[in-house]
């Protein structure tokens, strides 16, 4: 699917469930990573994450385009326009729009956990970032903490 196509799309879209016309421009953009889309406030156009039609198809595409398209009128309209506010909430379930992205699997990292044992008392400690155990101690009783191993995840 082209921009051009995109664009087309999304003022189909915009008049069937809207019936308000969608009078500016749409495309894809791959930097997009973890999000579906954005509308972009300056210049009221749209950005879509190509990965949504890619992986998840045409139907989760649309979905996506109603979010945006629920962000974009209620802007041309002067009501608030964040995923918080009562209006946008209330317009989305009314078209059936997409209220989260789906994952993007490749964007998920695997995190590595540092796990870490008291010399003391036995307590087990697992950790994101790495402990220095020259400077820091069990929490519990104060003993000396030691590396066990790195668990992927």
């Amino acid at each position: 699917m082209t921009d051009k196509e995109l664009t087309e799309l999304i003022k189909k879209v915009s008049q069937n469930y809207f019936g308000k016309p969608f009078i500016h421009k749409a495309n894809f953009n791959n930097r997009l990573q973890t999000t579906g889309g954005r509308f972009h406030l300056k210049d009221k156009h749209i950005d879509i994450n190509p990965k949504i039609l890619d992986k998840y198809g045409k139907d989760e595409l649309i979905g996506v385009i109603k979010h945006e398209l629920v962000h974009y009128h209620l802007y041309i309209s002067g009501l608030p326009s964040q995923h918080k506010d009562k209006e946008f909430k209330h317009l989305l379930k009314k078209v059936g729009g997409s209220r989260y992205a789906p994952p993007m699997k490749s964007t998920v990292k695997s995190r590595t956990r540092h796990q870490y044992i008291c010399s003391n008392c036995g307590l087990e400690y697992l950790r994101v970032k790495k402990i220095d155990t020259k400077r820091y101690v069990c929490g519990k009783c104060g003993g000396k903490l030691i590396f066990v191993k790195d668990i992927n995840h």
